[in-house]
C-alpha cells in the first residue's frame, strides 16, 4: 500500500510518527499551514513559520523517505486578528516557492466578515498564481460554512476542480460533490470522520474527487489513519487498485494541477546530511527502503 497523505500537520508531530508513516506506506504528504495553538503576535512570526514548512520540515521528512509538500495561507482562525493581516502582502513570495502546491488553508472558522475578506483575497491569490485552494470548513453551522464556501468560490471565479472542501461529513459531502469540487474527509480518532464512515461514502457515491487525510495536529489524532482507512476499505471488499486511488492516485491528480509535486525527490542518501548545520539523527540509522 502506498500513501499520500493530502493534509497533516508534522510540524506538530514526532520523528517516531515519521518512522511509523514510512512504515505503513506513507511516501508523501501535503502540510497545510495553521493555527500554532497559541495567538501569533506579529507577521515576522509567519515568516519564520513558513520558512519552516518549506525547509526544515521537508528536510526532516526525507530523512524518514517522505516526500513533504506544503501549503501556505493566512489561517480562519487568526484571519480575525489585526496582527496578522499584514501577511497577505507576503504570501506572494512563498506561493512561489518550489513544493508549495496548494493555497490553504483558507476558508472559515466562525464565519466572521473578517475571514470572508481573508478567504477571498487568498482564492484571488490562488487563480493569480495557478494554485489549488484547500479549504478549511467551520467547526459549527458546518453546512452553512460549506454553501458559503461555494458561493465565494462561484463569485471569485476559480474553477471548481482547482477547490479541496476539507473536514466534510455525511451532512455536507453532497453539496460540495454537486458543485464539482474535491471533497476532503479528516479521519480522527473520536470527532469528524472515522474510518468505517469514511468507506460508507466510498461505498455509495464512489472514488473520484475524493481526499482522505489523517489531519493530525496538535490534538488527539492519528498520523496512521490514512493507512487504517485503506484497512477499512480492503476488509469491506475494494481492491487493491481501489485503495491505491485514493490514498494515492486521487491526491497526486488534485495536487498535481500545481505543477509542484516532488514525488521524484532523492530521500536515498540524506543520513548524513545536515539542514542548517544540524541533524535529526541521534546515532546510526539504516537509509529507509523507498
Amino acid at each position: 500500500m502506498r500513501i499520500f497523505d493530502p493534509h497533516i500537520h508534522m510540524t506538530s508531530r514526532t520523528t517516531d510518527d515519521y518512522e511509523a508513516m514510512h512504515a505503513a506506506g506513507v511516501r508523501a504528504l501535503v502540510e497545510p499551514a495553521f493555527w500554532l495553538g497559541q495567538p501569533r503576535t506579529s507577521v515576522e512570526s509567519f515568516v519564520d513559520y513558513f520558512d519552516g514548512l518549506v525547509g526544515w520540515e521537508r528536510f526532516r521528512a526525507s530523512q524518514f523517505g517522505i516526500a513533504h509538500h506544503a501549503t501556505i495561507a493566512l489561517n480562519p482562525k487568526e484571519a480575525n486578528d489585526p496582527r496578522c493581516r499584514g501577511i497577505l502582502d507576503l504570501l506572494p513570495r512563498y506561493l512561489a516557492k518550489d513544493g508549495v502546491v496548494a493555497v490553504g488553508e483558507v476558508g472559515f472558522d466562525s464565519m466572521t466578515q473578517a475571514e470572508e475578506e481573508v478567504f477571498v483575497r487568498q482564492l484571488e491569490l490562488a487563480g493569480e498564481h495557478g494554485l489549488p485552494a484547500m479549504v478549511h470548513t467551520p467547526h459549527r453551522d458546518k453546512a452553512v460554512g460549506t454553501q458559503r464556501t461555494l458561493d465565494l468560490v462561484a463569485q471569485v471565479g476559480i474553477a471548481p476542480g482547482m477547490i479541496v472542501v476539507d473536514h466534510l461529513n455525511e451532512t455536507t459531502v453532497e453539496i460540495v460533490d454537486d458543485a464539482g469540487a474535491w471533497m476532503g474527509f479528516s479521519v480522527y480518532p473520536d470527532t469528524k470522520m472515522d474510518e468505517h464512515r469514511m468507506v460508507a461514502i466510498l461505498q455509495e457515491r464512489g472514488l473520484e474527487r475524493v481526499l482522505v487525510n489523517s489531519a493530525a495536529d496538535w490534538g488527539r489524532s492519528d498520523p496512521l489513519k490514512t493507512y487504517k482507512t485503506g484497512q477499512a476499505m480492503l476488509a469491506a471488499g475494494f481492491t487493491e487498485d481501489d485503495v491505491d486511488r485514493v490514498l494515492w492516485r486521487n491526491p497526486v491528480e488534485f495536487f498535481g494541477q500545481s505543477g509542484r509535486l516532488m514525488l521524484g525527490y532523492d530521500t536515498s542518501d540524506t543520513t548524513a546530511a545536515t539542514f542548517e548545520g544540524n541533524s535529526i539523527l541521534r546515532g546510526e540509522r539504516k537509509t529507509p527502503e523507498a
